[in-house]
């Protein structure tokens, strides 16, 4: 493109992208986001190949992009638009080439996905462009209209790293699709180590992060981690053999220990996994054997997650680039819990190098709280219920409590980590857990059966294995207690003589809390905290925007959709009509478009109607026509079980393929109860774990309280959710009555409803009014 120099501000925002750094997955992702999001808001969008290389040879290494250009990157891990390091970029020779590069080619908005390296070097470009630019002019190599036309530039960042070593963000793009491979390793390795009763030291990636290592051990219930931020006492030999001797005593046949690659003692010595294995073959006789996963880490396909994670930040970073004025400050997309947003990059860079230099002088508290509360929550609620025996935590015996656990609803995943998590935790504070099997109906039916009742008491080594297994290990079940006997539950509260219930399940779960809250002036056995962690792949309980086993879902409902892309996209002139379950809510549909590209999507909080699916088929024809000879041409629609009584996903596909007139064919597909998961994924363990440790926390609270001081306080009974970028518990009546839509059995306010447009606009779908009055006819 020749140089813009008229003097005048460019017609069109010019963005371009670039990958630098470590690749991750998910930078595909980010990539897609950027080049479409620019389009649909009329820019023009490049992608800057090579990394800063590119950016400083500048020629065909910074192409303009079109739609088209980017079609089926969301399901590639790496990065298609490529990484490397450039020397000559860390000097101003390099740099001052890079502006001139950006000035022929007319950029003024640069976004950059990488780790903290590349967002500094991003920062510095930054605040030397107005020095480089009067240097190109005094060289003659840019006119000084030229200048005056690109005298800023906006720059805004998105963080690709697999060690989620960024600080202010709970999680960087890639992160948790490492430690799904992390997991799914271990997990092989455990089955293995089960056998033969072998210990195994893993080592994971992380010089100076302990993320992967924290949350390997919170997702695979390892016996013993080494993390950089918290390194173990000088004793630590002592310490991790006197843990897994206690583990081995209660019968646990094999040992997993997780070793950051940055791992050192109190002292800054260097721990290695062979100084492990060898204290464990010596002194503890274990037949030990070393792991290193290496670069199986950072490779393969995104999950979930970091697809949904890369579309909303690339997204959010162009809104960002345009949004910006010239005083605006350098911002990064960070997330917290579950909230996008924007944070200032400077000081995000500086506290996030502040943690290697708190490491190197030793102060690994300052460390622990610069990795943010989050990561010292999942610290904590590692330490408390892997290690069976911490004095301290142990509460005075008058404050003991018997806490029983119930899951209701369908199985989703996640139910056995907090199961697991919640049994752990209450053993090191000294209560009593007691598992009611098979939901409410089990409760009052086979409680006094023989030689085995429904209500069991468990110990540590009953639930040891739980943290990656689906379905419910204790069983679940819909009935409600109003369905088998409200006086009948409340007698066998009294008769076990239970002081708190921990409830894990869906709508039904939140349904039966509703009923047991408005039973307790009726029966004083109700008259006990209750809590409630969220758990249906539907994600439609009131008081959260995210449950366990929603996660889990997704990742299955997306390899499907992954395998089934490829079979339309091999005849190249197909599309698939998919369904999904979800109940009324269209989280699942939506969700899982987002993180597939779908053409379109369907749910019941929308509907459809017969001039929808005519702009959508008309759509369909042009995007067809357009794409003859192209790869990945294959396309799917996500459709919610219960979009329409009438358009079912079956009708849908016909009409489109009658519609389609010979040009493409259509095919549906259900792939039903596969949604619900085989084993949990890494976010649905983890959040389980820390969740449910807050869910128990919350109910020791009251120990020791009076019935009627307890019936008080509205958050006696209460849901645990994740709101924005807060965790925080909402009180049963309150939401019951302000945010509880009953006839459709989900919130009133759903906070996901906002990427349905974002689904749209990736995908090119046009809106109604911008469609011709014949995009609103079939047969037209």
């Amino acid at each position: 493109m020749a140089p813009l120099s008229n003097g005048m501000p460019p017609a069109k925002k010019r963005i371009a992208v670039m990958t630098s750094g470590g690749d991750s997955p998910g930078m595909n992702g980010c990539v897609r986001a950027v080049v479409r999001k620019s389009l649909s808001q009329g820019c023009e969008s490049y992608c800057v190949y090579e990394g800063y290389e590119g950016l400083v040879q500048g020629g065909d290494l910074i192409k303009q992009m079109e739609w088209g250009d980017v079609r089926g990157l969301l399901s590639e891990g790496g990065t298609s638009i490529g990484t490397a390091r450039c020397k000559a970029f860390t000097e101003r020779p390099g740099r001052l080439r890079a502006a001139k590069n950006m000035i022929d080619k007319g950029i003024n908005a640069l976004i950059i996905c990488g780790g903290d390296g590349s967002l500094t070097g991003a920062d510095t470009f930054r605040g030397e462009w107005p020095g480089l630019l009067e240097e190109l002019v005094s060289s003659g190599e840019i006119t000084t209209a030229q200048r005056n036309e690109f005298q800023h530039l906006n720059i805004v960042g998105l963080v690709g790293s697999i060690d989620n070593d960024f600080a202010d963000t709970d999680a960087t793009i890639g992160c948790y699709s490492s430690l799904a491979r992390i997991c799914e390793s271990v997990d092989s390795i455990d089955a293995t180590a089960s056998s033969h009763q072998r210990a195994f030291v893993i080592e994971v990636m992380g010089r100076h992060c302990g993320w992967l290592a924290l949350m390997a051990g919170v997702s695979t219930g390892a016996d013993f981690i080494f993390i950089p931020e918290n390194p173990p006492a000088q004793n630590w030999e002592d310490q991790m053999c006197g843990i897994i001797k206690k583990h081995r005593e209660f019968g646990k046949r094999k040992t997993i220990v997780i070793v950051a690659e940055g791992a050192h003692d109190s002292e800054l010595k260097h721990i290695t996994p062979t100084q492990v294995k060898d204290l464990l073959s010596e002194r503890l006789k274990l037949d030990t054997r070393i792991t290193t996963l290496g670069h199986v880490q950072r490779g393969g396909t995104p999950c979930a997650y970091d697809r949904q994670l890369a579309t909303l930040q690339g997204v959010e970073a162009v809104m960002a680039v345009l949004e910006a004025t010239p005083e605006t400050p350098s911002k990064f997309i960070a997330i917290i819990e579950n909230k996008i947003i924007r944070s200032p990059l400077v000081e995000a860079v500086a506290l996030t190098q502040e943690v290697a230099k708190a490491i190197a002088a030793k102060d690994f508290k300052r460390a622990m709280d610069l990795r943010g509360p989050e990561f010292a929550e999942y610290y904590n609620a590692y330490m408390t219920t892997t290690s069976t025996s911490l004095p301290d935590l142990y509460l005075p015996k008058e404050k003991h409590m018997k806490i029983a656990i119930i899951h209701i609803g369908a199985p989703a995943g996640g139910m056995n980590s907090a199961t697991r998590a919640a049994v752990a935790y209450c053993l090191s504070r000294g209560h009593t857990p007691v598992a009611i099997h098979n939901g409410f109906a089990g409760l009052v039916r086979h409680h006094g059966d023989q030689p085995l009742g429904s209500v069991r008491e468990v110990k540590w080594l009953d639930v040891e294995g739980w943290i990656s297994r689906g379905g419910s290990e204790i069983g679940t079940n819909r009935d409600l207690p109003s369905k088998v006997g409200m006086g009948e539950t409340a007698d066998c509260f009294s008769h076990y003589e239970i002081d708190g219930l921990f409830i894990i399940g869906g709508f039904e779960a939140f349904t039966a809390l509703s009923e047991l809250r408005k039973a307790r002036p009726s029966y004083p056995a109700f008259r006990i905290p209750m809590m409630l962690l969220p758990a249906t792949i539907s994600n439609n309980v009131p008081g959260t925007e995210y449950s366990i086993g929603s996660d889990t879902c997704l990742n299955a409902l997306i390899g499907y959709c992954d395998a089934i892309k490829q079979s339309a996209a091999a005849s190249r002139r197909r599309i698939f009509v998919v369904e999904t379950q979800g109940g009324r809510s269209g989280y699942v549909a939506t969700m899982a478009a987002l993180g597939i590209g779908a053409t379109a999507v369907y749910t019941p909080e929308e509907g459809i109607s017969i001039q929808t699916l005519a702009r959508d088929i008309q759509h369909l024809r042009e995007s067809f026509a357009k794409d003859q000879g192209q790869n990945r041409a294959g396309k799917l629609i996500l459709c919610n079980e219960h979009a329409s009584d009438t358009y079912t996903t079956e009708v849908i596909s016909n009409m489109i393929r009658t519609e389609s007139r010979g040009r493409f064919e259509s095919r549906f597909a259900i792939p039903g109860h596969v949604q619900q998961g085989g084993t949990p994924s890494p976010m649905d363990r983890v959040r389980a774990v820390r969740l449910a440790v807050k869910c128990i926390q919350q109910i020791e609270g009251y120990a020791g309280m009076p019935k009627e001081e307890i019936v008080e306080d509205p958050l006696s009974m209460a849901v645990i959710g994740i709101k924005g970028a807060h965790v925080k518990f909402g009180g049963m009546e309150r939401l019951e009555n302000e945010e509880t839509n009953w006839k459709d059995r989900r919130p009133k306010n759903e906070s996901w409803i906002r990427y349905k447009s974002i689904v749209d606009t990736l995908s090119g779908r046009p809106k109604a009014e911008d469609c011709c009055e014949g995009c609103g006819r079939l047969n037209g």
